[in-house]
């Protein structure tokens, strides 16, 4: 089985707190908070899959980001490859484009947060890069 190669977006804001989003109840993985962006596009690079993705998904426009993090994990029903950046810079505010709820969320509430299983190495490179301790289990 390929693995669907998405790219990942962790927005900062000036108050450090970080933008999830929650997967629709008919999406896989539905009902878990997770980091915007999606499907990288035939012919598409990974940089440009992530300024699309947060464009229509949250109306967001990447002006700056440097790579966090790269993981691929199998579901049993799929496989993923997930390129991670870390978004230091964008302009607008952020809105649900595709109607499900968005939230700046601290790094403390980011920890409780319930997340599909690729995405829990991912939350702890995002406290290791902001400094915060390695506390998720």
């Amino acid at each position: 089985m390929k693995a669907i190669q998405v790219a990942i977006g962790v927005a900062v804001n000036g108050n450090a707190e970080v933008l999830v989003a929650l997967r629709a109840p008919e999406q896989h993985q539905g009902g878990l908070w997770e980091f915007p962006g999606g499907k990288v596009e035939p012919g598409e690079d990974v940089e440009s899959a992530l300024a699309r993705e947060f464009l229509e998904e949250v109306g967001l426009r990447v002006l700056q980001s440097e790579l966090l993090y790269e993981i691929s994990h199998d579901y049993g029903d799929r496989r993923v490859a997930l390129t991670v950046f870390l978004i230091t810079s964008f302009e607008g505010e952020p809105r649900p484009k595709e109607g499900n709820p968005i939230e700046w969320v601290t790094l403390e509430q980011l920890k409780a947060l319930a997340m599909p299983a690729a995405n829990r190495p991912i939350v702890e490179a995002v406290l290791e890069r902001l400094g915060l301790e390695r506390v998720v289990e």
